[in-house]
Order: C-alpha cells, then structure tokens, then sequence
C-alpha cells in the first residue's frame, strides 16, 4: 500500500495512474487489483482527520477508480455453469472475481469466449493497411469452431450398429486366430454366426431410424403448426416474417431436445436479476441453439463481403515525417477547401455534398489555373488517375453504406430471435443487456475488418490528422486553445508527466476493443477524467470555482483535442465515424451521444489546426 503519510492525494493518484498504466499494458487481472487498491487506499485515509478539500477531490478519485473497475463487469473467460448446477443467487464478490480475469485484448471476447480477433485483424497505425486477414474459409471454421467442439454428435441407430459389428469382426476374428489346422467346420460355423448376426444388427438398426424419422418428421411439422399459429394473426407474411418464422420452429425443435432453455427461464421468472440474465446470455452464446448458428451465418456472410475490399493494397502509405506528411498533405487541403472542411458531427458517409463531389474536378483546375508557384503546381497538376481515384472512393463509400444496413438488420434479427427464444427477457433493461451482449459477440470477429474499410473511406482526413498530429504532437494546451486557468503554468507540479496525461491513457484503450459499446464507454470515461483534472487544475491555481463551473463546453473542445494529439492514434477518426454508424440510436441519447459528439468535434477541429510554422517544409 502507498505511503499514506505527508501527501495522501498525490499517493492515491500514484496508485491510480498505476492502474491505468497496468490496464495499458494488457495486464488487466493486476489493474483491477490495483484500481481496489486505490479505493482501499482512499477509505483507510478518509477514515483519518483531512481537510475538507482533500475529502471532495479524494471522494472524487475514488469515484473514478470504481467506475473503471465496474468496467470488468461481464469480461470474464471462464464457461458459466448450467443452471441446473449453479446458485442462482451467487455473490457479488464472487462474480467480480470471475469477471476480473481476461487480458484487454480479449475483453470484447466475453460473450462467446472468441480469441482475441486484434491477432488475425490487426491494422496498421500508421497506414491503415489490413494485415492478416484470413481467407473467408478459414474465418468461418475459426468462428464454428469452439460450437463444433462443445457438441458431441449423437449416433444414429445404423451408426451405432456399425459399431457393434466392428467389435464382432474383431471378436471373430480373435477366436479364429486360436483355431488348429484341422478345425475347419468350426471356423465355417463362426463365420456363418458372425454374417446372421451382422446381418440382424442391420436389420433391426434401420428398422429404428426409420421409426426415428418418422417421429422427427410428426414432431417438425407439429412445431412448424405451432410456429404457423404464432405468427398467423398478422396475415400474410413477409419474406422476413417468414424466415422469421422458419428459425422460431428451429428453436422449438431445438428445446425439445435440450432441458436447458426451460431451466433458464424458469430461474429467471422466480429471480428476474441481471447478473442471472448475464450468465444466461454467456451460456446461449457459447451454446449450439439456433440462434449461434443464425449469428455464425452473418458473420460470416459480412466477412465475405469485406475481405476482398479490405486485402487489397492502398495505392501508397502515409508518410512518416512531418516534412513529408505537411507536403503530402497539401492535396488534401487543396481538396477540403475552407467551405468543404469538416465542421460538423454528422455521418462521415453522409457529409459530402453530391453537388461539391461533382465539381471537385473543375475546382481543383481552377485553383491551380490562379497558383503562382511552379513547384506547387507541379505537384497539382491535374491528373486523369485523380478521377479514377474518386470514382473508386464513391464506390467504397456506397459499398459501405450496404454493409452497413446488413449489419444492422443482422443485429436487429438476432435480437428479435433471442426474444422470441426466451420471452423473460422481454423487457426494457433485460433487453439493452441482451442488445450489447449480442452486439459483443457479432462485432469481436468483425470489428478490424470493418475499421479497415472505414479507413479507407476516410483516408483523405485521416491522412490529414495524422499530419497534425505529428506537427503538435509535442505542443503545449495553449497552443491549441487551452485556458490558461486549466492547466499548470508550471511543469514541476506535475512530476514528470504531462497535464491530462490520465485521459489520454484512457483513450487510448479505446482502440483495443472490439465492441462498439464497450468504445463508447471509454470516451465517456475520458471526459470524466478530463473534467475531473480541470477542475483540479483550476483549484490548483486558486480559481474555487465550483464543479459545475470548473469547465464549460467552450474550454472543452480545445482540452479535449489536446488529449486526441497526445493519444497519438490516427485511426480514432475512423473509430468514432463506425461508432456513430453502429452504437444503437438508445445509447446515444443523454451523457453517452453528447461524449461522441464531444470527441467527433475535437477530431475536426484537429484536422483544421494551421501548419505550424516551425515544422513548414523550408522549400
């Protein structure tokens, strides 16, 4: 435990930035220790005699450090136990414990126990090249394959008699080895009571599978009449309905050979809990049931709609150094004039205007027809490739937006199926955890794929942000607009690190799940943090403002595109564009829409930023 002695607050936030630095490291088991640790800490040290304002700034920390730790919740590897074999009504420590477990690599992993998919997808930071994608074949065995090995396959009756026959061949075939020479009309006899035997074991097995089939076939007709009645009230039914109806007779054929489903709902009816719901969406998902199977489709359906897109080669990659990113770029600000920058927060496929995109030709021959300098104009010269350039880019972007539309209607159907499977769950919070469960365990395989393919589309920004990132990566807060009042004036108060530092640390983990929700909750988390250390900051500096005013949303926008610049991950425009594509209309309501917009405003104002003059390319 830290030394609790002289500076109590500066050793709770030495354990606390520990935490996060072991979470940054993929060492999560210690990192939830550790954030405990801290809270420990805290409470050992309030229990004492503190002043006041070390009381409300202490309370505050430890706030954070149990809304980091709840983020564990449900990112646990281990298989959950059956109903029939667990307590319904377990502890919470104990399910804390087993939610504390996996790395962060495999966090968006929990609600089908998936290896890490950061592996096989991981992209490139500096170029957005895909690498190691797997062939679509090899994707869907990977996907099947943890299904394939918790079922073991039933015998059919002619199986089974198979079976027996092979150890009657071999039985026979003992005693005749143990035979003398001269005993021929005995090894006549085993041969001719081997063949009857055989032969009845055949007879009487296929007799068995017939009479099988036939009840397989009365009970899937008595299960399709069921579904039939179920969905008969709204008439004719569409192609959807239909399908729809198709798998629910599926499920109803699946629970007549399975206790499990009828247990799970019977648990949940007499304990409508949601840790209860939990482990019974962890178990559906690492089950056979129909609905895995629905999943498995999609996904790899999806996948094989972006690999050929995402495994082609970009025509050349970022560059490196500030000079040549600030001269690469000079294209793409000739492209994003002033009118056509970024300025709001609305959809990255939507944002660009059909009448600008057709005349983007004529305008860029325009503007090199008024250019003075012969160098520049060199490097602009219209070129045909240009055209086809764009072309390919309305294509990408138009692909996109089908993609798009078939993962929300794969989601969409999944969710409907879970519902229609277990109506228990049927209700506003049991359905939001049945959303994100299902969402967790459709995009961990698929999330890098999709990025990929967002990079793409957004190549022009995100080459232009990676530029300013480059050109301030070592600026000062109020280079970029910071308030004086919301930062230290002096370096030494900070020991070492840098102001916001524990933002930016947050941020970065965004960038390794692979669950959109669990994105989301990581921006939310970054701009606690962010208005956690301004108000700090300003109290450092003898403003005693209150914490409604420590900071308002005009300091913000410049606080948190600092954070973005330090976080130093050029693909967080791409990952807020896919964010505001998939997260579900319902989270993105209240605290959680306006973080996002928060973040989608600083990214642009990054991208607007001036070249500075220091890094200018002396040519």
């Amino acid at each position: 435990m830290a030394d609790g002695g002289g500076k109590p607050l500066q050793s709770a936030m030495k354990m606390a930035k520990q935490a996060i630095q072991l979470e940054g490291g993929d060492r999560q088991q210690e990192a939830y220790c550790q954030y405990l640790r801290t809270i420990n800490y805290i409470s050992h040290v309030l229990l004492q005699k503190e002043t006041q304002v070390e009381v409300e700034r202490m309370l505050r920390l430890a706030e954070q450090c149990l809304d980091r730790a709840k983020s564990f919740i449900g990112k646990r590897s281990v298989h959950p136990v059956p109903p029939v074999l667990q307590n319904a009504s377990c502890s919470s420590a104990d399910q804390s414990e087993a939610e504390a477990g996996p790395k962060a690599g495999d966090r968006a992993s929990a609600a089908e126990g998936q290896v890490d998919a950061s592996s096989r997808f991981g992209l490139s930071d500096d170029g957005g090249q895909p690498s190691s994608f797997p062939p679509p074949d090899v994707f869907q065995r990977q996907q099947t394959a943890a299904s394939h090995d918790s079922s073991r396959k039933t015998l059919t009756p002619v199986e089974e008699a198979s079976r027996q026959n092979q150890k009657l061949q071999a039985s026979y075939e003992a005693r005749v080895a143990r035979l003398a020479p001269g005993q021929a009309s005995q090894k006549t006899s085993l041969t001719l009571s081997l063949q009857r035997q055989m032969m009845e074991n055949l007879i009487i097995a296929r007799a068995r599978q017939d009479a099988l089939q036939r009840k397989v076939e009365e009970r899937r007709q008595r299960l399709q009449d069921e579904a039939n009645r179920r969905f008969a009230a709204s008439g004719a039914l569409t192609a959807e309905e239909q399908e729809q109806r198709l798998l629910y007779s599926r499920v109803l054929e699946y629970e007549l050979d399975h206790d499990w489903p009828k247990q799970w709902r019977t648990n949940i009816k007499k304990n409508p809990d949601s840790s209860l719901v939990l482990d019974l969406l962890s178990y559906l998902l690492r089950s056979d049931h129909p609905l895995v199977e629905l999943l498995r489709k999609h996904q790899f359906r999806i996948y094989n709609q972006l690999y050929p897109i995402v495994t082609q080669s970009l025509p050349q990659s970022l560059p490196q150094s500030p000079a040549l990113l600030l001269r690469s770029s000079r294209s793409v600000h000739a492209r994003l004039s002033p009118e056509r920058q970024p300025t709001g927060t609305g959809s990255s496929l939507d944002g660009e205007d059909p009448v600008q995109r057709d005349d983007s030709f004529e305008d860029l021959e325009h503007f090199l027809s008024q250019l003075d300098c012969g160098d520049l104009r060199a490097e602009l010269t219209f070129d045909p490739s240009i055209e086809l350039e764009q072309l390919e880019l309305r294509a990408l972007k138009e692909h996109l937006k089908a993609i798009v539309r078939d993962v929300h209607g794969a989601v969409d159907q999944l969710l409907s199926l879970c519902l229609l499977s277990f109506d228990c769950l049927n209700t506003a919070t049991f359905k939001d955890l049945s959303l994100g469960c299902i969402e967790e365990a459709f995009f961990t395989p698929l999330w890098s794929p999709l990025l990929a393919l967002f990079r793409r589309v957004l190549r022009e920004r995100e080459l232009l942000f990676q530029r300013n990132m480059a050109l301030y990566c070592s600026a000062s807060p109020a280079e970029v607009g910071v308030p004086l009042k919301l930062f230290p004036q002096d370096p030494g108060a900070l020991q070492g690190s840098y102001p916001y530092q524990v933002a930016v640390q947050e941020l970065k983990l965004l960038v390794r799940d692979r669950c959109p929700q669990r994105k989301l909750d990581c921006v939310v988390r970054t701009l606690r943090l962010i208005c956690g250390c301004a108000e700090d900051y300003r109290n450092q500096q003898g403003g005693g403002a209150s914490r409604a005013a420590a900071i308002g949303a005009d300091d913000l926008l410049p606080i948190l595109s600092f954070v973005a610049l330090r976080c130093q991950c050029p693909q967080l425009l791409s990952e807020c564009a896919a964010l505001e594509e998939f997260i579900h209309e319902s989270f993105l309501i209240g605290e959680e829409g306006y973080c996002l917009t928060s973040l989608q405003s600083a990214l642009a104002y990054v991208e607007s930023l001036p070249a500075r003059a220091d890094l200018a390319d002396p040519e």
